[in-house]
């Protein structure tokens, strides 16, 4: 069945007019004449049976339907180019775009990531962020990586690291050189990290510990925003130290308790199963895995080392 797509050259020369509310300045951008962008804006009408502009004296305005329609346009032309471009770039390389939870991919894999250009150098990895779970076959997205518990309906998981997290906060905070006891963290402004609402609860049952408001203080979506909150005095945070290796090497955040929060999740490299046999899938996998054996065999012999 033939699509009901109007023809290019009519969207691009309605999405150019939209952008300037005027015929004669699309028709300049695009290097047309006046006539050849009305007489394609008019044929875009004809196949809608819609009025996108209204005529006058003083020039045109987009009506509410071309208005909306303009948006919805102005995206998908925006979306083709990208692609466009992406496929001319990639002349027989691989790419992969890969969702993942923004803190893990800014401060653990990207710093590895040249590693893998180097060895798989016809392989450009694209990050997005990603906090939460999706649907593969509404993205483009060919793989993710994300915290949980590999329950993902038609992926194939790989397992990289637990998580491990240690209260932390700025050495301000602290009035004695040794660890400080659950209840003197108890003491302290608790920061709350969204997606894991009850991990202040988790760490203080596994002291033996209740307290009345551990569920209680400011909430931040991002572990970068927890650190962020920690370095400036506003209480104590419950962080991977993985995740602030810098912060630790440099004093700025210290570790109140050494004690860590073991947790059954982790974090997971996510494969659609109609994707496990690209092969540059495969590559980064094997490589992935092969950099978090290395990092938990390093982390497992001294856990509160900072590890590159």
């Amino acid at each position: 069945m033939r699509r009901k797509i109007p023809s290019t050259a009519a969207l691009v020369c309605f999405e150019a007019a939209a952008r300037h509310q005027s015929f004669t300045k699309a028709a300049q951008e695009l290097a047309l004449t006046q006539g050849a962008v009305c007489r394609q804006i008019g044929s875009l009408e004809v196949f809608l049976n819609v009025e996108l502009f209204r005529r006058s004296r003083r020039g045109v305005q987009l009506t509410e339907a071309g208005l909306s329609y303009s948006r919805q346009v102005a995206t998908q032309l925006d979306a083709v180019e990208r692609d466009t471009l992406s496929v001319m770039r990639q002349q027989g390389a691989s790419v992969i775009e890969l969702a993942i939870v923004p803190t893990f991919g800014t401060q653990w894999l990207l710093p590895r990531l040249k590693d893998f250009q180097q060895n798989h150098p016809q392989v450009t990895v694209n990050l997005t962020n990603r906090t939460r779970p999706f649907l593969f076959a509404d993205t483009a997205f060919d793989a993710a990586i994300y915290f949980g518990d590999a329950d993902w309906s038609g992926t194939q998981s790989h397992r990289l690291m637990g998580e491990n997290p240690m209260p932390v906060c700025s050495p301000t905070l602290l009035t004695a050189a040794s660890d400080l006891s659950a209840e003197e963290v108890a003491r302290l402004p608790l920061l709350q990290q969204t997606t894991r609402p009850y991990a202040w609860r988790q760490w203080f049952d596994s002291q033996g510990v209740s307290v009345a408001h551990d569920m209680s203080g400011p909430r931040y979506e991002l572990f970068s925003m927890l650190a962020q909150a920690a370095l400036h005095d506003m209480g104590v945070a419950l962080i991977p130290p993985f995740l602030i290796q810098r912060e630790l090497a440099e004093g700025r955040l210290v570790i109140a308790n050494h004690d860590a929060l073991a947790s059954a999740k982790a974090y997971y490299l996510m494969i659609p199963e109609r994707k496990v046999e690209s092969a540059s899938l495969r590559a980064f996998r094997d490589w992935l895995l092969t950099q978090a054996k290395a990092y938990e065999s390093s982390a497992n012999a001294n856990p509160t080392s900072v590890v590159g």
